[in-house]
């Protein structure tokens, strides 16, 4: 007898098993959690099988959860790339795309394509997933999100982007994150000799390696303190209790507490903002690539005309 399944249903299996959490799945798809449950309620009614078994680290799909999920997985990849054929026909890009960037693209970069983004194209929807750099390389690669915005270049890993395609994005200066009441604050540029006499505070990414602390290329340093996250990491700053390196992507959400200043280094190390997808893009995903192209030249122009 055949099945009576849903794309909704089929949805809410695959964010399930992705996340490993209904709660999680929900908030992905913009759904109430019962509603999710709910769905993969209806997907085991009409299976006659248990779908997913709970465990200690979450839920887990069964010998039957997989299954349905490889067969359900290639439904909605062919149903996307239907809708997606249409809307090209159409000349109107629309769809769901899932667009990942390191922690600092969401304080003023993602945000600013999005709106824009949301005037130009309004049947195109953007879920963001701030990632590192390499985590955002994984989950392209395994197509969980079809856009990173990465860092790459000197003083960086050298990350593998064998099988992905990548474009140049205008980038903004390095900065020097200080308290208000620090003597820097309000001055336009300081020396590189002048970082040595800080103490710093160091970031750290979610394997352990240093993100974004230490000047690049000031070598030994004295940290003082250690955080995974860039609250604690400016408010540690705006205490006093050290300074840090910020990219100027941040910049327009400093707090009050936060000055930040340029740094006369011609030694730094280049970096470059990155954008990478795998495969050819959907009409909604060159979309959201033009808009977060935009977004980062508008940002950049605002730098190159500052002090």
């Amino acid at each position: 007898m055949p099945l009576d399944l849903t794309t909704q249903s089929l949805r809410s299996l695959k964010a399930v098993a992705e996340a490993g959490s209904f709660t999680v799945a929900a908030e992905r798809l913009g759904y109430t959690q019962s509603a999710v449950s709910k769905q993969v309620r209806a997907l085991e009614t009409a299976t006659g099988a248990t779908l997913f078994t709970r465990t200690a680290r979450g839920v887990q799909p069964t010998a039957a959860g997989r299954a349905l999920l490889q067969r359900a997985t290639a439904i909605l990849d062919q149903l996307d790339a239907a809708q997606h054929d249409v809307d090209a026909l159409a000349g109107r890009p629309a769809g769901r795309v899932t667009l990942g960037g390191f922690p600092a693209t969401a304080v003023q970069l993602v945000p600013q394509a999005l709106a824009q983004l949301a005037v130009d194209h309004p049947d195109v929807e953007v879920e963001f997933r701030a990632l590192s750099t390499p985590a955002q390389i994984r989950q392209l690669r395994s197509g969980r999100i079809e856009l990173g915005v990465i860092a790459v270049g000197e003083a960086l890993p050298d990350y593998d982007l064998t099988g992905l395609e990548t474009a140049v994005l205008p980038g903004g200066p390095m900065l020097v994150a200080v308290s208000a009441e620090h003597r820097w604050a309000g001055l336009a540029r300081v020396s590189l000799d002048e970082l040595r006499t800080e103490r710093w505070i160091e970031g750290r990414g979610e394997a352990g390696e240093p993100q974004f602390g230490v000047w690049p290329s000031l070598g030994a340093a004295d940290v003082v303190h250690t955080a995974r996250d860039w609250s604690t990491r400016l408010g540690l700053v705006a205490a006093g209790l050290g300074v840090t390196t910020v990219p100027s992507l941040l910049a327009a959400g400093l707090p009050r507490t936060v000055a930040v200043v340029r740094v006369d280094d011609p030694s730094l190390p280049a970096r470059r903002l990155t954008l990478a997808w795998a495969g050819r893009p959907s009409p909604a995903a060159a979309a959201v690539r033009a808009a977060v192209g935009a977004a980062a030249e508008s940002i950049a122009r605002t730098w190159s005309g500052a002090r």
